[in-house]
């Protein structure tokens, strides 16, 4: 099943316009027409079936047909990882682990990270693509690029961990009975953490965690983390 994007259509709507992108793709590469059905989600849990209506200056004038709602999962995983030197690497976390199934993604500038900033909106629009291949109908919230002290400041989640392979046996599987809904897991930049972002994090209330006993790329542990986590959610 294709699956189109829409992030302002709210399950009380019974028409709407879609943007000119979504509509071009529709009508010149898939070349619908009016009363063709296709399906789209808003991001938010509903996956719409809708019917061309009309064609209004190369926009696609939709009615519903019909909708359902998927319930988010139980447990809401959010990763803070340090975006790599090559653009592509994060990229390919972006993409698979919202394929996997992940709640939120919060780019970080740690003290030895090699990037310090990012393309926010080709970020948004590899989720979007990764969320429509998938076939999930809840896009993963992707945050602002923030520092390491603020991110850690403001994390609110129930269960706060920090993955350090400093010869660390808790590995992260033990966590995976507990009752927490809520967990944010930070994965570091290629050079790791500096020692005083361990120690703050320890300070404000984060548990080190191991991811195995090899050393990981900064993406590669990224995804085993999410898809670790996502076994909660099965």
């Amino acid at each position: 099943m294709r699956i189109f994007y829409h992030n302002q259509i709210s399950e009380n709507d019974n028409y709407f316009l879609l943007d000119k992108n979504e509509s071009k793709h529709i009508l010149k590469v898939l070349r619908k027409k009016i009363n063709d059905i296709i399906h789209l989600t808003n991001g938010k849990g509903y996956l719409f079936k809708v019917k061309i209506f009309e064609i209004i200056d190369n926009k696609c004038n939709l009615k519903i047909v019909d909708k359902i709602y998927e319930k988010n999962n139980n447990y809401k995983i959010n990763v803070a990882i340090a975006p790599t030197k090559s653009n592509e690497r994060t990229e390919w976390f972006l993409e698979k682990s919202t394929e996997i199934g992940i709640e939120s993604i919060t780019p970080i500038i740690c003290y030895n990270s090699e990037r310090r900033s990012i393309k926010a909106e080709r970020f948004d629009k590899i989720v979007i693509s990764a969320m429509k291949q998938s076939e999930r109908f809840y896009k993963p919230k992707l945050d602002t690029l923030v520092d390491f002290k603020t991110y850690i400041k403001n994390c609110k989640s129930e269960l706060k961990l920090i993955a350090y392979c400093n010869e660390n046996k808790n590995h992260l599987s033990n966590y995976l009975n507990l009752n927490n809904k809520n967990i944010s897991i930070i994965i570091g930049p290629e050079g790791g953490f500096s020692e005083s972002e361990i120690n703050y994090a320890l300070k404000m209330g984060f548990k080190t965690i191991s991811l195995g006993k090899k050393r990981l790329r900064t993406e590669t542990a990224g995804i085993v983390a999410v898809q670790i986590l996502s076994s909660l959610n099965l």
